[in-house]
């Protein structure tokens, strides 16, 4: 079974005993790009499109400065997708994982879109204060690289495949606040790759 065919096929399941489809409709995608270095901690969001016949073309994340010695670090606990349907029209659309304060967006330039990723992870430590997501990186589809204003701890991991067209989705898995012990916010990122 072809990498991530298994939680394509898991989605289909629940959306079919389900009787409906997300918002944003998942019927518009080829196939799912994943990292090899995600977080072990947290569970996955639901998924969040592009509207149909749109790419992302920017990013944004929010990230969580660090604590201090005393405190309990997070790092990564947002992504935004930015989307629209070509160079000459103006944002249409944001596909999150979150909400609350985010950064600038970053732009493919001349009219790119995102076609692949990668994740800055900091490995379990035992004992100590663990982090799982960073930072995160794209390239778009004219080959420049933009890299988010994520913090240096952890290492990037390889590139993710990448999407034939373009991305237009995006799903996090995350870790809900644990109350006095150690959170990690963002752990892993699933993009959605479309058609059209």
């Amino acid at each position: 079974m072809e990498r991530g065919a298994g939680a394509r096929l898991l989605l289909g399941l629940l959306l079919w005993a389900a009787g409906c489809a997300p918002a944003g409709g998942l019927s518009g995608y080829t196939s799912v790009i994943e990292v090899t270095n995600g977080g072990p901690w947290g569970d996955w969001a639901w998924p969040e499109m592009c509207p149909e016949g749109s790419f992302a073309t920017g990013f944004s994340i929010k990230v969580e400065p660090p604590q201090g010695a005393a405190g309990d670090d997070t790092a990564l606990n947002g992504l935004r997708l930015h989307c629209a349907r070509g160079a000459a029209e103006p944002l249409t659309h944001a596909v999150e994982s979150g909400s609350g304060r985010w950064g600038e967006p970053q732009w493919c330039p001349g009219g790119g879109v995102l076609v692949a990723f990668s994740l800055r992870v900091e490995t379990p430590r035992t004992p100590g204060d663990n982090t799982a997501a960073n930072n995160v990186r794209f390239r778009c589809s004219d080959g420049a690289e933009l890299e988010g204003p994520g913090l240096g701890w952890g290492a990037f991991g390889e590139w993710s495949a990448p999407c034939p067209k373009g991305a237009c989705g995006l799903q996090t898995k995350i870790e809900r606040p644990r109350g006095l012990r150690d959170d990690t916010a963002l752990n892993d990122a699933r993009v959605f790759c479309c058609r059209s």
